[in-house]
């Protein structure tokens, strides 16, 4: 039986901690590197947290595919990321490339295009700027740092503009 001590005040048997992490996982989709940053700021032993993090995959509290799927999908709907900014995000997390290639499958072609356009003109209408290449420089740069591949964002501004 382990005993992981996260202070003076805390310590938790191996039970507690997974009912823990359980909850953890059940609230959101979460994926390795958060599950051990939990295990390590709760103090965590290293052997407890491979019993724990074996436990959570074979009960499936935890999956990196779901996860990453899961925020694909909430990325790009709700923070209208682009596929870029949502890789490296992923990557940062330590995310295979099979899941993260699994991942950005979740996001339709159209509907993409679609969301391209959109913050395009929006950003068009925000830009108080009567140099058309300020205006340019400006809305290209934003949909950039949102993630957005340069030829696509190229090609939205120059659709919206000819209008």
């Amino acid at each position: 039986m382990y005993i992981c001590r996260m202070s003076r005040l805390k310590s938790y048997t191996v039970n507690e901690a997974t009912k823990n992490l359980e909850k953890y996982c059940v609230y959101q989709e979460r994926c390795y590197k958060e599950v051990f940053n939990k295990l390590k700021t709760m103090g965590i032993v290293i052997d407890a947290q491979e019993i724990i993090v074996l436990h959570l995959l074979n009960h499936n509290f935890l999956n990196e595919e779901r996860f990453a799927k899961s925020y694909v999908r909430g990325k790009f709907n709700v923070k209208k990321w682009g596929r870029n900014k949502i890789t490296n995000e992923l990557r940062r997390r330590d995310i295979s490339a099979y899941n993260i290639k699994s991942g950005l499958n979740e996001i339709d072609m159209d509907m993409y295009l679609n969301t391209i356009n959109l913050l395009v003109k929006k950003k068009i209408a925000t830009v108080k700027s009567e140099n058309e290449f300020v205006l340019r420089k400006k809305v290209t740069n934003f949909l950039l740092s949102k993630g957005y591949e340069i030829s696509l964002v190229i090609d939205a501004i120059n659709d919206v503009l000819k209008k």
